[in-house]
């Protein structure tokens, strides 16, 4: 059986590697693509209106073509923000319906009755020692960094 898994991890792998490869090479062709599409369009624009137009021509393309990467940038940031949100709230919602859960409420106060009040005390603290932590962490963690 860990053999199994052990080969099928290592076709995994292998078949990830080799879609790797493909798809630098694709874009490897594609950038050479593009830049003697390049220059192509400066030779003909300068051959038919000058030096100056040609290289005019050129940086408006390119200037078009960063206006759209920054465009692109932007709406994936939004979106990421607000499927960040979304999973923050599903996440406080979730707590709030498992807090609110009878047999969650009664499971814990069996616990409480089998071990004994005065050892769940500092056992408690501790607990919400760590949850003070880490809903700090997770709230400096949803922060931009800019």
């Amino acid at each position: 059986m860990l053999q199994r898994l052990i080969d099928s991890l290592r076709d995994s792998a292998g078949s990830a590697l080799r879609l790797t490869s493909l798809a630098g090479a694709a874009a490897i062709a594609l950038f050479i693509t593009i830049a003697f599409l390049c220059a192509a369009a400066f030779v003909f624009v300068l051959q038919n209106y000058g030096p100056v137009q040609a290289c005019l021509v050129g940086a408006a393309i390119f200037f078009l073509v960063t206006l759209v990467a920054a465009g692109l940038y932007v709406l994936r940031k939004r979106k990421m923000q607000r499927r960040a949100e979304r999973a923050a709230k599903a996440a406080k919602s979730a707590t709030a319906s498992m807090l609110a859960d009878p047999a969650l409420i009664a499971t814990g106060l069996q616990i409480g009755r089998a071990i004994g009040v005065k050892r769940l005390l500092p056992i408690l603290a501790v607990g919400g020692i760590a949850l003070g932590l880490m809903a700090s962490r997770s709230v400096a963690s949803d922060e931009p960094a800019e």
